[in-house]
């Protein structure tokens, strides 16, 4: 059939793909959670799938494949999402089981068991953030100069340790 891949040729399936679905062809059972979540956010806030839809420019029934994890919720929809309901986006993963999170589309395709470990950019974490922001409503110039200077000291001997050089 053209248009068609081979993988979807006499299955009878015309669209979509297998990304991040079972083998069995089942909606992911990660995708069962966040839309598990997004239900349960919903329904605490008493908002019906109507509502939840019209706030997103979707249907009712868009937004009811979401919530059973039969339509893939991106990042952006995840993000609007989080904007109406009101919370975080690491919402949508919370109380996930060990056993939903290694049925990750990943994990599903044989790739790596776990992924190597990325050291964060320090400057990219919320605590830095924070910390420059405090230090900038410090109101006096020189006490904030011995706050810098204070900082320094302290993280000298880890410098020291990491470098292996004495102090002086």
């Amino acid at each position: 059939m053209p248009g068609l891949s081979a993988k979807h040729r006499g299955t009878g399936r015309t669209r979509g793909s297998s990304r991040g679905r079972t083998p069995q062809g089942n909606p992911n059972p990660v995708d069962v959670h966040v839309g598990g979540r997004i239900r349960l956010r919903r329904t605490l806030l008493g908002m019906s799938q109507e509502r939840l839809g019209e706030a997103l420019g979707l249907t009712f029934q868009q937004v009811q494949k979401y919530e059973r994890g039969t339509n893939r919720v991106g990042a952006s929809r995840l993000w609007d999402l989080s904007r109406v309901l009101d919370v975080p986006v690491s919402f949508f993963y919370e109380d996930m089981s060990d056993e939903v999170a290694g049925n990750s589309p990943r994990l599903i395709s044989g790739l790596a068991d776990e992924p190597e470990a990325v050291e964060a950019d320090p400057l990219t974490k919320r605590e830095t953030l924070e910390l420059v922001r405090a230090y900038y409503r410090i109101p006096d110039a020189l006490v904030r100069k011995r706050v810098f200077d204070l900082a320094k000291a302290l993280a000298a001997p880890a410098d020291d340790v990491a470098t292996g050089r004495s102090p002086d």
